[in-house]
């Protein structure tokens, strides 16, 4: 029995098929993802650690030596990689495709704890890790300049106030603030001057940390009434650490401004960044995994007049960088050669045959066909991309489609053949429908 009997023989339920299957292509179409390739997601994190002054040597021996003791232990791992810097370390680590990644950011963090009591004491703050995509790339930069503030404060600002409210936009996974660091106090020591004066750097570290130390100042009672003190004694500016003593010489108090040169600076003075010849403060932009380029960066750019309220007007907020444009204009071209596509396997069909009742029937079943494939693609959980779009087009000169049973492609074929002729077609008039398709 030919399963395209009963579709033929129903003409309103097989339209009704059709329809649906035109609404549901066309409601996944809409929500299929965009990129410009697909979307592969390897499982990969990177974790990190600072220790600011250390030697590349020091943080591979100290540092890096222990995580990766650490880490090698976890199962699912196919490839650890360290790279070690003038105070910071990294280690990429890959897992299996099979392993959920979810899971091995779990394992890591179990990992990073049970390292702790072999790193350095010095460490500023723990390692911490981040789940990355190598094969992912940034699809918006925002940039920020000024005339009259120095790039300390639009670190801080991006940092602060930016970056929060930027992670918290639909599709936007992270957020990298580059180009500077945040606003420090450095501290320049002569040490001619402190060999000179007796004074070590130990008793330089330790007067500057005294000067930070917040402790409860205590109580003043008096009767049935009790007073808490309450005063702030830590350092922020440069003035607030020049007088702060390390030591004693000659029953003469040694300050700080005495052996070194305390300016107000950065964390990090390696660290620059440049939009248009200017200095300038970088956001670097990543989206979700899955998430549409497209509309990620359009939420983006609706939330930027309400970023650059939350910021001082000094501070100029331009895109440096949109991947959207070259995304848009390249799918733009795979639609419009998708479309002629389709008109060319109408026009082959009709030169051939030369009969215009049978050239409808393949100019109503491959644009469903096409559509209908949306609704497939948002199921397998495949995005809208060159390669995807390109297949597609392809497919359209391989008829009949084989991403779904030819059966139900005959059935169509059937239908829109009763519906023209207002009768069940002809055995000869199917044979040569049947002929075109095959």
């Amino acid at each position: 029995m030919n399963i395209s009997i009963p579709f033929i023989h129903r003409p309103i339920a097989t339209t009704l098929l059709m329809i649906a299957i035109v609404l549901a292509g066309s409601t996944a179409f809409t929500l299929l993802p965009v990129s410009p390739l697909p979307q592969v997601d390897f499982p990969t994190i990177s974790v990190s650690a600072n220790l600011p002054g250390a030697s590349p040597e020091t943080m591979a021996a100290t540092v890096a030596t222990p995580l990766e003791r650490s880490l090698g232990r976890i199962a699912g791992v196919t490839e650890m990689t360290s790279t070690s810097s003038l105070g910071s370390t990294r280690i990429t680590l890959q897992f299996d495709l099979n392993r959920n990644i979810d899971g091995a950011a779990n394992d890591v963090q179990a990992a990073i704890n049970a390292a702790h009591s072999l790193l350095p004491t010095g460490l500023p703050s723990n390692p911490t890790y981040r789940k990355v995509n190598p094969a992912d790339a940034p699809i918006m930069i925002l940039s920020l300049t000024s005339e009259t503030m120095p790039r300390a404060q639009l670190y801080d600002a991006a940092s602060t106030i930016l970056a929060q409210k930027l992670a918290q936009s639909k599709g936007i996974g992270q957020v990298t603030v580059g180009g500077s660091s945040l606003p420090a106090v450095r501290v320049e020591i002569n040490p001619t001057l402190m060999s000179a004066l007796g004074v070590g750097f130990e008793d330089v570290r330790t007067a500057i940390a005294a000067s930070n130390t917040v402790r409860p100042k205590g109580v003043i009672e008096s009767g049935d009434r009790a007073w808490q003190v309450v005063a702030n004694d830590t350092s922020k500016t440069a003035q607030d650490y020049m007088p702060v003593i390390v030591g004693y010489h000659n029953n003469a108090p040694i300050r700080i401004q005495d052996i070194a040169q305390v300016v107000d600076s950065v964390e990090d003075l390696r660290n620059g960044g440049l939009a248009n010849g200017k200095p300038a403060v970088l956001l670097v932009l990543w989206r979700q995994p899955g998430a549409n380029i497209i509309d990620t960066v359009e939420g983006v750019k609706a939330l930027l007049p309400q970023l650059k309220a939350s910021i001082p007007a000094a501070i100029n907020m331009e895109i440096a960088l949109d991947r959207t444009p070259t995304i848009r204009a390249s799918l733009r071209e795979v639609e419009r050669t998708l479309i002629l596509s389709v008109i060319l396997v109408v026009m082959v069909v009709f030169l051939f045959l030369g009969n215009v009742r049978a050239t409808i029937i393949p100019s109503i079943a491959v644009p469903v066909s096409l559509i209908g494939t949306f609704a497939v693609m948002y199921l397998c959980g495949f995005s809208l991309n060159n390669l995807s779009l390109m297949a597609l087009t392809i497919a359209r000169g391989t008829w009949p489609p084989v991403v779904l049973d030819p059966g139900l492609w005959m059935a169509l074929i059937g239908i829109v053949a009763a519906v023209i002729d207002c009768a069940a077609p002809t055995a000869n008039e199917l044979g040569a429908g049947a002929a075109v398709l095959t």
